[in-house]
């Protein structure tokens, strides 16, 4: 697993919901009561940022058509049939990082 970092330290209690860049990966960093997750920046459904969304009852709702992931699991509502990926995040001294795993790392993982 590679870790990126994606931001500076502050007050990851505030709210917030941001687009960065992990590993040539764009992430949707989303703060998220007291918490920070991070996700795929792209809804599958359509497309949509989901930077633009809100969150609600620990989902990221799409700005487009109102479609919502589970922040912890990326996993869709019931009836959607989809998922977005999610990603490991690590709070540093330094700042906010973010895990990416490489193909050696998945591969790894789905032949041990």
């Amino acid at each position: 697993m590679n870790w990126y970092k994606v931001g500076e330290l502050t007050d990851h209690n505030k709210p917030f919901i941001k687009k960065v860049k992990a590993g040539g990966k764009s992430v949707c960093l989303v703060g998220y009561e007291g918490r920070i997750y991070a996700l795929s920046a792209t809804c599958p459904h359509a497309g949509a940022e989901l930077s633009g969304g809100w969150c609600r009852e620990g989902k990221i709702i799409c700005p487009f058509h109102r479609y919502s992931y589970n922040l912890q699991t990326g996993k869709g509502d019931p009836g959607q049939h989809d998922y977005v990926d999610t990603y490991p995040v690590e709070i540093r001294e330094d700042g906010v990082y973010v895990g990416i795993a490489s193909f050696g790392d998945k591969w790894r993982e789905m032949f041990g």
